[in-house]
């Protein structure tokens, strides 16, 4: 059962998610909020798989929202589900530590699927994001090689996520028990300073790790 805790302003939205969600197999949502005031708190209290976040919400946003979550839970998975793609609020949602980025008219099973992967290790982007995100890449000074003293096998770890693999695909590609995959990918999160997947691949690009 993957449990889903949803932070959204708009009730109704909110109430379409939550009717959504609950009645799919293998999914349920513990609980849903209109902003983010207590973020922190209620994470911690639900103790949820994926989060799916708003961005533009009275009191505390998504993005400072998020911000809260890294410092006490750097494992949840969180989703920003959002009618803005622009530039801005893309790179602050990744660099924040978001596992992935969607836009709020994102089919329904395509949703589900989405959050799915996210709790196998994926990155999940709307593809117009996704391009937004290429882009980025393409426009990131180049910068020197740093030494972040990764080990060989984190070498090959990152440059799988990198590829897109998920923790299982990884877990089958080195022959290796997923917690390995899972005790790698935490090692390499430290050596990096990064919170998650999505800023682990960008640090990876940026500072042309591999």
């Amino acid at each position: 059962m993957i449990r889903v805790l949803i932070y959204e302003d708009n009730p109704q939205f909110r109430e379409g998610l939550t009717m959504l969600v609950n009645g799919s197999d293998g999914f349920s949502v513990l609980a849903s909020y209109k902003n983010c005031n207590n973020v922190a708190e209620e994470v911690e209290k639900w103790s949820p798989d994926v989060i799916l976040m708003d961005i533009n919400m009275p009191g505390t946003d998504g993005l400072e929202g998020l911000k809260k979550i890294r410092e006490v839970n750097a494992e949840v998975k969180v989703l920003m589900l959002t009618v803005f793609d622009d530039n801005k609020n893309v790179f602050e949602a990744l660099r924040n530590g978001a596992n992935g980025y969607l836009l709020k008219k994102t089919p329904p099973a395509k949703l589900l699927e989405y959050i799915q992967d996210a709790t196998l290790g994926g990155a999940p982007m709307t593809s117009s994001i996704a391009t937004q995100v290429l882009k980025m890449f393409q426009v990131i000074p180049q910068t020197k090689n740093q030494d972040y003293c990764l080990s060989e096998r984190e070498t090959e770890v990152l440059q799988l996520l990198v590829d897109g693999y998920s923790y299982k695909m990884i877990a089958s590609e080195l022959f290796i028990a997923i917690d390995t995959v899972r005790s790698h990918i935490k090692k390499i999160y430290e050596k990096l300073h990064v919170n998650s997947k999505s800023e682990a691949v960008a640090k990876a690009f940026k500072d042309k790790l591999l």
